[in-house]
């Protein structure tokens, strides 16, 4: 075990865990941040996206050994009041179904839209590719992302 200083929404915490503790289960169990979701362990579904100094990173493979200095940012830290445009666009074009996967959609396309604030179909669909929704509410993640684009 070794002692780490993170920065998570802002805050600096620190944590005494295994250099190779996943940040995942470090903002889970460690630091009781529970919108981050686990999904498949392997970093190919999305559900555990994080933003590492802006970057989408899937948390569930990044160790928190590797994390240093970079500004980590949960679905919890995005928006105080869930206003974010991602947030909003979401609710106006009734994507959640499950809900399961939402954090980490909203996580990737708030990344997306923060460093290409107005990207093209194609370019969405790159971003967003590996984001996995059971209820397959793409169409509607899409959409979503348009809305916020014009909103930011």
């Amino acid at each position: 075990m070794a002692l780490f200083t993170i920065h998570v929404n802002g805050e600096s915490k620190q944590v005494d865990v295994d250099a190779d503790t996943p940040i995942l289960w470090v903002l889970r169990d460690n630091l009781r941040l529970l919108g981050t979701k686990y999904g498949c362990g392997i970093a190919h579904c999305g559900v555990c996206t994080i933003h590492l100094d802006g970057d989408a990173v899937r948390s569930c493979a990044y160790p928190i050994s590797a994390v240093g200095d970079k500004k980590i940012v949960t679905i919890e830290g995005l928006s105080e009041e869930g206003d974010h445009p991602v947030q909003k666009a979401w609710l106006e074009h009734d994507v959640p179904q499950c809900g399961y996967c939402q954090a980490g959609q909203i996580m990737t396309a708030s990344s997306l839209l923060a460093q290409n604030p107005n990207p093209t179909d194609e370019e969405i669909r790159r971003a967003m590719n590996g984001n996995l929704c059971r209820c397959a509410t793409y169409t509607r993640i899409n959409r979503a992302i348009r809305t916020a684009a014009k909103d930011m």
